[in-house]
């Protein structure tokens, strides 16, 4: 509980403090600008369709990178395999007249899921096979996707006779319900993105839970990432449990795109992840590889982009560079610079136990 709890929160009001320092700095009142972030994020219905909307796509690629990091791996490539999830999510809802929302859901979480996997078995092989870095070949993967989907966007998907890079706009049977349609009383709007991607990003997070520590080979994945030489001696195979965690890591990643490709656009447009797979780095680190501190991760990241996009537009001194920042400090704090804060709380709770 001290490892899950007290030093995620540490490294938090670290960051915390350092963001205040920052914004003094400039000017401003580090207490006004928090007022506002929490008031844009959390303070309304409309803030609370967006930070959930943001945190959907956090919690599926904080999840996949959980997935890998618990078999020692460091899948850096969540925005390429989100982006051919994308894609996936496309040829599904454009190939077939699908007479419910429902159907077309679940086929396309097949298709996000079957694409991003495909996307991430490529390095998973190289890996296993030919020993290159998974982090080398994931993040070159990245520009070889987007490269790809600008490709097909233009000359394979792209409507005739229209000039922008996108596919068609999806059936109006396909369209997810919204917040406003599932629950307008709370205060969501219509324009409100937030959409039942969301219940299925948390019916992710239980998967997850139950693959990870309640499967054999959840547990052959964790073993192997404890000591890839104990796991060979006890029978585990290091070349299927690599190909394995990073096709579930790549598939969850896919899912992404049903959140911003079938939910918010409803086609596909270019670059539809918007940095979602690199948050997700920090999400699965904040979160220490757990489904439920990814979840609660990624609602924090989630009320960082809706409340600072409500503190740029309240108070136009804090540009969206200053936004940037304060996004790093929090994964500096809790990334980065993690030993820095664990290692000396560590020495106050064997000091305390010594005392006893």
């Amino acid at each position: 509980m001290r490892d899950a709890i007290l030093v995620p929160a540490t490294s938090i009001a670290l960051a915390i403090i350092v963001t205040a320092l920052v914004i003094m700095a400039i000017g401003e009142s580090p207490l006004q600008a928090t007022q506002v972030m929490v008031r844009g994020a959390v303070g309304s219905g409309y803030g609370w369709g967006y930070t959930l909307f943001y945190a959907t796509n956090f919690i599926f690629t904080g999840l996949a990178v959980a997935v890998a990091f618990h078999a020692k791996m460091f899948n850096i490539g969540g925005e390429g395999q989100a982006a051919i999830g994308g894609l996936g999510v496309a040829i599904v809802c454009l190939s077939v007249p699908w007479p419910h929302w429902s159907l077309a859901l679940l086929a396309a979480t097949l298709g996000a899921a079957a694409f991003g996997a495909a996307w991430a078995a490529i390095p998973a092989y190289l890996q296993a096979k030919r020993g290159s870095h998974i982090v080398i070949t994931t993040i070159m993967f990245n520009f070889i996707a987007s490269a790809l989907l600008v490709y097909l966007l233009v000359n394979v998907f792209r409507v005739p006779g229209s000039m922008a890079p996108e596919t068609a706009r999806f059936a109006e049977p396909t369209h997810l319900p919204s917040a406003y349609d599932i629950a307008p009383w709370l205060g969501f709007r219509r324009s409100t993105p937030l959409n039942v991607s969301f219940l299925v990003a948390i019916a992710a997070c239980v998967g997850v839970w139950l693959l990870i520590w309640k499967s054999r080979l959840g547990y052959e994945i964790r073993a192997f990432g404890h000591s890839q030489t104990g796991a060979v001696y006890a029978g585990i195979h290091p070349v299927r449990i690599i190909m394995l965690a990073m096709l579930i890591s790549g598939g969850l990643s896919g899912m992404m795109a049903l959140n911003a490709v079938m939910g918010e656009a409803e086609r596909l447009v270019l670059d539809p992840v918007q940095g979602a797979g690199f948050v997700g780095i920090a999400v699965a680190l904040m979160g220490r590889s757990h489904p439920v501190g990814v979840f609660l991760a990624a609602l924090l990241f989630g009320m960082l982009y809706q409340g600072g996009a409500e503190l740029e537009f309240e108070m136009p001194a804090i540009s969206r560079e200053m936004l940037l920042v304060i996004q790093a400090l929090v994964i500096l704090f809790t990334g980065a610079l993690d030993n820095m804060v664990r290692e000396p709380i560590e020495r106050l709770f064997l000091r305390l136990r010594k005392g006893a």
